[in-house]
């Protein structure tokens, strides 16, 4: 089953996604089943659905900004770590920014060899594009068309990245403070 931040909810749980009633499933995209990295959100980050992106000219789509961890190990639902960022990727969806950042987590055995988006594509050629790839159809399944991405799908460095962080929390911290 679909997790998902239950964010309308006191501390924010995580819950099984359901949507008219009925449990959402994260579709096997050949010839992958289900994510293909440890799939997780950036705690203090907000993308605000009022305010259009400067970079992609959408707006948020109210969530915090999520997070491909490419470590080797498969996290438990839930599992807090600590991450290096490496890169970002502008997914569209249905005319919402949807920022899906790129990082390792900072206790695996290879982290000490990524530094940058430039080391994904070093270290794990092919990854990069399978992940547009996924990105691109995962709600294909379901019925709806394919995903779309600014920049026409090219995957931003750390420096980008770290700027979107920055803004995803302003915009976490002004809706605590409900400006």
């Amino acid at each position: 089953a679909k997790m998902e931040i239950a964010t309308e909810e006191p501390l924010n749980p995580i819950k099984p996604d359901i949507k008219d009633g009925k449990l959402r499933y994260v579709a096997n995209i050949f010839p992958y089943k289900g994510y293909i990295w440890n799939y997780g959100a950036l705690p203090q980050t907000w993308e605000d659905p009022r305010q259009k992106d400067k970079n992609t000219n959408c707006c948020g789509d109210d969530d915090p900004v999520d997070v491909c961890e490419i470590g080797s190990k498969v996290l438990s639902c839930g599992e807090v770590i600590h991450v290096k960022i490496l890169g970002t990727l502008a997914l569209i969806d249905q005319g919402e920014t949807d920022w899906k950042l790129i990082a390792i987590n900072v206790n695996d055995p290879e982290a000490s060899k990524f530094h940058d988006i430039d080391d994904v594509k070093k270290y794990r050629p092919g990854y990069l594009e399978a992940t547009l790839n996924w990105l691109r159809l995962y709600k294909v399944p379901e019925g709806k068309p394919e995903n779309k991405f600014a920049f026409n799908g090219e995957f931003k460095n750390k420096a980008f990245a770290l700027e979107v962080i920055k803004s995803a929390h302003e915009c976490w911290k002004a809706l605590l403070m409900k400006k």
